[in-house]
């Protein structure tokens, strides 16, 4: 089980660093993009497209990082009293309510880069199923965070693998 934690926590670090990479990317664009604009009077379509492109990249790939860490939206105000068992209950019905939520934002993702993904973008001019795929990826994404989420719920304690 150790073995299974260990392999899944290294493939949570790296889904967590293509993340703070890619913000870190949009902060450093976006500071060259203002720069360029405001001193040199030069402003570039293509990259204004990226950097928007970039932040729905970076909020979308977000949805399974705040499932793993549990930093999704909750009102816990009540939660935080209950006994453990009612707790654990409680949670999972809310991960199969946001599985269930997160498999319809798939299916509509596939279905609009299905629709719309034959355009081509107007700034970086390439067709627009690669700007908008982000959404069922990341959704699909999601989905795996979230049943490994299920099983942690159902497994041990790593103190009880000893």
């Amino acid at each position: 089980m150790k073995k299974i934690r260990k392999i899944g926590q290294c493939l949570f670090t790296i889904y967590f660093d293509i993340g703070v990479l890619a913000l870190a990317f949009l902060a450093v664009l976006v500071c060259f993009a203002v720069i360029m604009r405001y001193f040199f009077s030069i402003s570039w379509k293509e990259l204004s497209e990226f950097n928007v492109t970039l932040f729905a990249f970076t909020t979308f790939w977000g949805m399974g990082i705040n499932v793993i860490k549990g930093e999704h939206v909750m009102i816990d105000i009540l939660y935080n009293v209950l006994k453990p068992g009612v707790k654990r209950v409680l949670n999972v019905i809310n991960l199969i309510i946001m599985f269930v939520v997160d498999m319809v934002f798939v299916v509509q993702g596939f279905k609009y880069v299905g629709m719309a993904g034959k355009q081509i973008s107007m700034g970086m001019e390439i067709p627009m199923k690669y700007m908008y795929g982000i959404m069922p990826v990341s959704g699909v994404i999601c989905a795996v965070c979230i049943i490994v989420k299920l099983i942690e719920v159902f497994l041990p304690d790593e103190t009880d693998d000893k």
